[in-house]
């Protein structure tokens, strides 16, 4: 039995209410992708009576235009032509599971996959967010604010984007709606909010410090030092935070998210990519693209625009949500 097939039986029948409700929410937020991507990988093998170059070339269309990217491609097609020709595949039918194993394998690639957040022994967990503007990064963390809370975690969010207009009212805003502590300082320096944001989640007892960043890429440098200097400051306070740096990428934006990923991976230590917006896409390939490329975890992915609609991501739903009617 393939690993897909494992999958699938895995999630055929969820263990508990808890599990049953995200498996619906991936095969719910990754509608679009699936009847768009897989169906058209269904489709392969009805249109394709042997497989040929013909075969591989509209194989290749279709996986470039889920979003996995060019090189990523070429690689997967190497190593599935050698599969077949290894073990004497000729009929288009039965190379569809082994296709999904294939894109399975891209994102584990040998690695550990880490998904779960890094959170301290000894005092607040801090997390750091950072991406460019107009990804959901402030919603984001009102998000899991909100999950964290839920969960009976004491949570401060700090609003260290001085740069954006209206940024601290829009996390006000969810601080009132989902009843959490908020800290901002109107003009100050993004570097003295967080020192005076990480100083009173320490002090106060907070579980979790949540601090949203200016999202600004046009000038690295400047952009470098900046969180550079949040860094350093956030050491002072808690000498091993963050404990977290989350990088928000529209997942709606497709191979620019992941020149994001690249450019922000050279300026600052990104522990984890927090997709927004895959519900929104037919091209949830992007998933796959962005740790093959940047070699960084996804641990979260938005598959909706209400409040709990954050879930952490599991490569395993992810590919039961997407190939299911396989």
């Amino acid at each position: 039995m393939g690993l897909f097939n494992k999958v699938k039986k895995m999630f055929s029948k969820p263990k508990d209410k808890e599990e049953e409700r995200v498996v619906e929410k991936y095969d719910e937020g990754l509608k679009k992708s699936r009847e768009e991507f897989a169906s058209k990988l269904s489709n392969l093998s009805k249109n394709h009576e042997k497989i040929d170059d013909d075969y591989f070339d509209e194989l290749e269309e279709i996986l470039i235009m889920a979003d996995i990217g060019v090189s990523t491609v070429e690689d997967f097609l190497d190593r599935l032509r050698k599969r077949v020709k290894k073990e004497h595949i000729t009929d288009p039918e039965l190379l569809k599971e082994i296709i999904v194993d294939e894109l399975f394998i891209v994102y584990v690639n040998n690695d550990v996959i880490v998904n779960k957040i890094n959170y301290s022994n000894d005092g607040p967990t801090v997390i750091l967010f950072v991406g460019v503007n107009g990804v959901g990064k402030t919603t984001t963390i009102a998000k899991l604010a909100s999950k964290f809370k839920k969960e009976g975690k004491k949570v401060l969010m700090v609003g260290a984007d001085t740069f954006r207009a209206g940024s601290e009212e829009q996390l006000k805003d969810w601080s009132d709606k989902i009843g959490t502590s908020i800290y901002y300082s109107e003009g100050a320096d993004p570097a003295s909010v967080c020192f005076d944001g990480v100083k009173k989640a320490k002090d106060e007892g907070f579980d979790i410090c949540l601090i949203d960043t200016a999202g600004r890429l046009q000038n690295k440098t400047n952009l470098m030092n900046e969180l550079k200097k949040i860094n350093s400051v956030i050491k002072k306070i808690i000498t091993d935070a963050p404990h977290e740096t989350l990088l928000v990428i529209d997942a709606t934006t497709g191979q620019n998210g992941i020149s994001q990923a690249l450019a922000f991976k050279e300026i600052t230590d990104v522990t984890g990519i927090v997709l927004t917006k895959l519900d929104g896409t037919a091209k949830g390939g992007i998933v796959l693209a962005i740790k093959e490329k940047t070699g960084i975890p996804v641990k979260y992915i938005g598959l909706g625009e209400k409040e709990d609609d954050l879930e952490v991501f599991d490569i395993e739903k992810y590919v039961y949500g997407l190939f299911k009617d396989f």
